[in-house]
């Protein structure tokens, strides 16, 4: 999501009353170097507040790293991204997009992150797509470990909305499938972020707090996991 239906959707989301927004740029709306629309999400969010008085710092904005290519190239990554958001001043969690680059790269790459945050650049860091070998490697080097290892398609991509279980449970309590789906994550321990530039859509992804799923309709949902891979393995990266 780029241009301007990047900013058409912070803007969208913003006014609705979800302030935990996350911009990562190229693909999707929440915002990361390689989806190429923080200026946008930025601009959005600056525009939103200067529009309704809104402090900045009751917007909280995610970006990433696009590629682990080690200190230097981290440090100039970092800047080009606070450059591009535009009055922000600061970024509020800064990830590493994927573990791609191998080892050495990764922990060069964190180095100037952890830098960036003492700086006051960033205010908390995490990771992104990582793998139980690859947090295992951050643990192990004694560094400051990420506050987050973000996954994404909370809602399997759209490619589960049929499947009898959670149609059912969406009758039940008279949600959509995508609802049942986030309130599933939530009440995992999870942060999910919903993808959509539709009102209607980002209305409804919030509209989740007033009903709970049981127990036992927890453990029917547990129970689908089938180990589906919507994009790229992980835990295949070296």
């Amino acid at each position: 999501m780029i241009g301007s239906e990047a900013y058409e959707s912070v803007m969208i989301a913003l006014e609705v009353g979800a302030t935990a927004m996350t911009c990562k740029v190229g693909a999707r709306d929440d915002s990361a170097a390689w989806y190429g629309n923080e200026r946008e999400c930025g601009q959005a969010i600056l525009d939103f507040c200067s529009n309704t008085g809104t402090p900045r710092s009751s917007i909280f904005y995610t970006t990433k790293l696009q590629q682990n290519k080690g200190y230097a190239a981290t440090k100039r990554a970092i800047d080009t991204s606070l450059k591009k958001c535009q009055g922000l001043e600061y970024i509020d969690l800064y990830l590493m997009h994927s573990p791609l680059g191998g080892p050495q790269k990764r922990k060069e790459s964190w180095k100037a992150i952890l830098e960036a945050k003492e700086e006051g650049k960033l205010k908390s860091i995490g990771v992104s797509n990582f793998g139980v070998a690859h947090l295992n490697e951050m643990i192990e080097s004694g560094d400051e470990l990420p506050a987050v290892n973000q996954a994404w398609a909370p809602l399997v991509r759209g490619e589960r909305f049929k499947h009898p279980t959670i149609v059912e449970l969406a009758r039940h309590h008279s949600k959509t499938p995508a609802q049942v789906l986030i309130r599933y994550s939530l009440q995992s321990g999870f942060i999910p972020l919903p993808k959509s530039s539709r009102r209607d859509r980002i209305i409804a992804n919030i509209d989740v707090f007033d009903f709970k799923l049981s127990d036992e309709e927890m453990k029917r949902l547990h129970a689908l996991d089938e180990y589906l891979v919507t994009d790229w393995d992980v835990t295949d990266v070296e």
